[in-house]
């Protein structure tokens, strides 16, 4: 099964409930709820929407607020960045969310290979506490990133897998694209990294919008249309039975309908 939503709530919704509802109603199955501003649920209302979710059939996943660095030079923050891991686990736990998303570092000026190092005693320590509070066991989904000063490729998260348990990667396929100059052009392009994403996983978690970049990696986000969505959905479909597809363009549910359109168009054997 593969399950499109947006990032973050609808246009318009009245709390947690209200967006997992609205979502249904466009015809979405997936919301990845987030706290990238921070962590700022109460228990109850998490509870509350993981009840409506379970409900109508849509999958939760949370994204882990931005101001995360497992690599900074400040040991303060490389602890704030684990608390900050932490109770987005706990949150998305509370919600019956599956995975959190996460930016884990940036190199700092740093060799890679340290900066690796560092999450990893990071994520150790998100780990060993997330798994002490008892709650639903939470996947930590490390996300691909865009920027080339930004620690997260899939070598370094496939490293990071080896050494912590109840880690993946989160592809960002438009961050993918743009880290290394447009990667993304041809169906063979796509075939190839989503089978290098796809031996590392069970359950698949991607993101996908349109991307600006130049020569340090991505600059923004946009609308669908580069890296090519059409051949995204018609790669994902033809790899995938068990794939959730979050979109991050500046719109994020119209840019889930239109990814929903294109998968309906594919599954009926039309051309795209």
């Amino acid at each position: 099964m593969i399950r499109i939503g947006p990032a973050g709530y609808p246009k318009g919704s009245r709390g947690p409930v209200d967006a997992v509802e609205r979502v249904k109603r466009l015809g979405l199955d997936a919301l990845e709820v987030e706290f990238v501003r921070g962590v700022r649920m109460r228990e109850t209302n998490a509870r509350d929407l993981g009840r409506r979710a379970r409900e109508l059939d849509v999958s939760l996943t949370a994204h882990a607020p931005y101001y995360i660095n497992l690599n900074s030079d400040d040991q303060e923050k490389r602890e704030r960045s684990v608390d900050r891991i932490v109770a987005t686990g706990n949150a998305a736990s509370a919600m019956g969310a599956w995975l959190i998303v996460v930016h884990a570092a940036t190199y700092m000026g740093r060799d890679p290979s340290l900066a690796t190092r560092a999450v990893i005693e990071g994520l150790s320590l998100a780990r060993e506490a997330l798994d002490e509070c008892g709650g639903r066991r939470v996947t930590i989904g490390l996300e691909t990133m865009g920027k080339r000063a930004v620690w997260g490729t899939l070598d370094e998260i496939a490293e990071v897998m080896t050494e912590v348990s109840g880690v993946m990667p989160v592809l960002d396929v438009a961050h993918v694209h743009a880290r290394y100059g447009g990667i993304l052009r041809t169906r063979a392009d796509f075939d190839d990294l989503i089978i290098e994403y796809g031996s590392m996983v069970g359950r698949a978690h991607l993101h996908m919008s349109g991307i600006e970049f130049g020569g340090r990696g991505e600059m923004r986000h946009l609308p669908l249309g580069d890296p090519d969505p059409i051949i995204f959905m018609d790669a994902i479909r033809s790899s995938f039975v068990d794939a959730t597809v979050i979109v991050e363009t500046p719109d994020p549910s119209a840019g889930a309908l239109l990814l929903k359109d294109l998968l309906q168009i594919s599954n009926s054997g039309r051309d795209i």
